[in-house]
């Protein structure tokens, strides 16, 4: 089997960078570029920034991807979960993402190589995940992974919205929250001019760079601050706060629903298999450090604060932090809305336009409801855990637990599987073992427990704050000192 299963390797690389490398000619998604006949175009200004498809690029997407605005409420989760679970959540989510991540580049090879059996031809097209499921699977789970995809995503992008007019609220309070949110959704709107991942190059290396930054500065400042005067660390105290900070953390490490384009975009997309893996690990050495930090300074002050810069002094440090992290909001609005301008051109037949400004003003109408729905549920933090139970526990990891299970069902499909079961477990069984396992935990405590505290938590903020919140979680303006009446004058006669 093994001169079939490199000559499967070698049929999948030749013809995907032949059909990447026709995409990126003609100025569409999901492009690329051999390697070396990149190098032989040698060194240029245009390929060190923006014609991004070697490992490295992936790796940096996906670390890049996978933190930002998460890191600001990360400290939030560990106020309502304690010390102890967070950073063992942490951990247990990451390697759980991980997996799954493995699992869809996996279904992704193997649909690769049977469409590639059939002379299909993907010249000029992005390979989408829920285009794998229907073709591994069929025209059901294509629906499934259609709606829980999209959704995530158009939530994810609202999400970057919110954090975006939080963020630069610490900065500058003369404008309101929802104000701001109008300010950046037109801004993010831009993102329509990038045509695919291949061109986020330059964007998530500075993105994972600006994260580094403000995850330390975070770790470092509340050091530096100490621990507030009467500090507490309660943690955990309700079984809905509990739950509500654990399905923000599954959230956290559930940022690979756009691990198919980012595959695609790749020179060699076979080489993605544990690169999501040590995305993690380095994420790993931002988040723990940081959320640790907050919550051992600030303790119980952090359940009411779920942004993480609310509590920290103003200064030319935290001013840096919240600028760099408003640009990598920027990136990462791009990266949940691009699959989701695949998806819309696909619908309307423009996916293969060539004008990269046509395909910029086809992209817009994506971009509305996404404001909108900014306006309408301004809260940051109990919406990342209403998201993360409702559609990234099946988006990343029921889904893809279940469909490598099924797509694997059969002997023969085993027999002839692009991708034969890992080193570290090298047994169908315990590939089985761990998919179920996954997706009980999942639905179980992901979906149903975290499901129910994340909603009863978002419900709570909608009664306290209202919809269209004019801005959320801000201090109260001080008021004046009330109006005394002057006392009884004296008549002098």
């Amino acid at each position: 089997m093994l001169p079939q299963k490199q000559a499967e390797e070698a049929a999948i690389v030749t013809s995907g960078v032949a059909a990447l490398n026709n995409e990126m000619e003609q100025g569409a998604g999901g492009d690329g570029k051999a390697e070396g006949e990149e190098a032989a175009h040698g060194f240029s200004m245009t390929n060190l920034l923006w014609h991004g498809g070697s490992a490295w690029d992936a790796w940096f997407s996906c670390a890049s991807n996978q933190v930002a605005q998460v890191l600001l409420t990360l400290p939030y989760s560990f106020s309502q979960l304690g010390m102890l679970s967070g950073l063992i959540l942490q951990l247990f989510y990451g390697i759980l993402g991980s997996w799954t991540a493995y699992l869809i580049s996996v279904l992704y090879i193997e649909y690769r190589a049977r469409k590639e059996k059939e002379n299909v031809s993907f010249k000029n097209h992005v390979i989408q995940w829920f285009e794998v499921l229907d073709g591994l699977l069929g025209p059901y789970w294509k629906a499934a992974g259609l709606a829980f995809n999209c959704t995530f995503l158009l939530f994810g992008s609202v999400i970057q919205l919110i954090a975006c007019a939080s963020n630069i609220y610490y900065i500058n309070d003369r404008l309101d929250k929802r104000t701001w949110t109008y300010i950046f959704g037109a801004c993010c709107a831009t993102s329509v001019f990038i045509p695919s991942f291949h061109n986020y190059r330059i964007w998530s290396f500075l993105g994972l760079g600006m994260t580094t930054y403000t995850a330390w500065y975070l770790t470092i400042a509340a050091f530096v601050h100490g621990q507030v005067e009467g500090v507490t660390h309660s943690g955990p105290t309700k079984l809905v706060l509990y739950f509500t900070g654990a399905t923000n953390i599954l959230y956290t490490f559930g940022g690979h629903a756009v691990t198919v384009e980012i595959m695609h975009a790749m020179w060699k997309p076979q080489k993605f298999k544990y690169i999501y893996l040590m995305a993690t690990v380095y994420v790993f050495t931002l988040t723990l450090p940081s959320a640790a930090a907050m919550y051992w300074s600030f303790g119980d002050q952090l359940l009411t604060h779920s942004n993480a810069f609310s509590l920290l002094p103003h200064s030319g440090w935290r001013d840096a932090a919240v600028i760099l992290m408003l640009i990598h909001q920027f990136i990462t609005f791009g990266f949940a809305c691009t699959p989701l301008y695949f998806v819309w051109e696909k619908v309307i037949g423009m996916h293969d336009t060539k004008s990269i400004c046509l395909r910029a003003l086809v992209r817009l109408p994506v971009v509305i409801p996404i404001w909108f729905l900014a306006i309408i549920f301004p809260f940051f933090g109990p919406i990342n855990s209403a998201v993360g139970a409702l559609l990234v526990s099946f988006t990343v990891y029921i889904i893809p637990s279940l469909a490598h299970m099924l797509t694997y069902r059969t002997p023969s499909a085993r027999k002839n599987a692009a991708e034969k079961p890992p080193f570290f477990l090298p047994s169908w069984t315990a590939m089985y073992a761990v998919n179920a396992f996954v997706v009980a935990w999942v639905l179980v405590v992901g979906f149903g427990l975290g499901g129910w505290a994340s909603v009863t938590n978002f419900v709570k903020q909608v009664d306290t704050f209202g919809l269209f919140a004019k801005c959320y979680q801000c201090p109260k303006p001080q008021q004046p000192p009330p109006f005394s009446a002057p006392g009884p004058q004296m008549q002098h006669r």
